[in-house]
């Protein structure tokens, strides 16, 4: 008899198919009962048929036009039961037994909402990586940048829904303003010290292509936790875009 599933995993894609099979070969690796649905927004390369190359191990899956990143994160811990939950982005990764470690970290930790650990930042262009600046839960930090890697999570069922998942109004910040209110209603959030994931950046990510946008909405995500915007934003922010606006335009020219 199988093993209930332990961990609800939500994989969102959209023409990601050269990253996808890496992403799903990472979670089927991790030691643990999982429920894995993919939710691909009516991807034109190779997407569907690496999906269907591991239908018979997912949970459920589907390929058409959806509400975005957000709507169909929802959608797939929605259709699961496991206690515990988390999306795992298409082009990122897990460590093996990254989900193991998390999972120990909310055992451990039974008035958390949440467990994060450290995760690496892979440079897809020079194939270089480096550390994700990755620290314990403080709100007058948090107020100042999002330190949690997004990959590196794992959230309990019953905090989840008790915040109501994602904001659908958010295409970007969507992440920074879950941790705020799972801070403030579900309960705390446990640091896992060790490297559970991989972050992979390359210049299509929706952080490099809409790094305006990015910071419109974590201003707006900080304003309505935090009761104001601290200072480093306004100064960050012309600087951040203009930097990334520049160094797309150079990689864009040396392609």
């Amino acid at each position: 008899m199988s093993q209930a599933p332990l961990i609800t995993v939500a994989v969102p894609s959209f023409n990601q198919g050269r990253y996808l099979n890496e992403a799903l070969t990472s979670i089927f690796a991790q030691d643990l009962p999982l429920e894995v649905y993919v939710l691909d927004g009516g991807s034109t390369d190779e997407s569907v048929e690496v999906i269907e190359h591991w239908s018979d191990r997912l949970a459920g899956w589907r390929s058409h036009r959806d509400a975005g990143q957000s709507a169909a994160i929802n959608e797939g811990i929605a259709a699961g039961s496991a206690p515990y939950v988390c999306w795992l982005n298409s082009d990122d990764l897990f460590m093996p037994g990254g989900l193991s470690t998390l999972l120990n970290a909310l055992r451990g930790a039974p008035d958390a909402s949440a467990a994060y650990g450290r995760a690496w930042n892979f440079e897809q262009r020079t194939h270089q990586r480096r550390s994700a600046l990755v620290l314990p839960f403080r709100e007058w930090l948090f107020a100042q940048f999002c330190f949690i890697s997004q990959p590196a999570t794992l959230i309990r069922r019953s905090a989840w829904q008790a915040v109501g998942g994602l904001d659908t109004a958010l295409q970007m910040a969507m992440d920074y303003d879950l941790w705020w209110r799972l801070s403030k209603v579900g309960g705390s959030l446990c640091f896992a010290n060790a490297y559970v994931a991989v972050n992979r950046e390359h210049d299509e990510t929706k952080t490099n292509t809409q790094r305006a946008l990015h910071y419109r909405e974590a201003m707006r995500v900080v304003r309505s936790h935090y009761g104001r915007v601290p200072l480093k934003w306004w100064l960050a922010q012309p600087y951040a875009i203009w930097y990334r606006s520049l160094k797309l335009r150079l990689t864009s020219r040396q392609t």
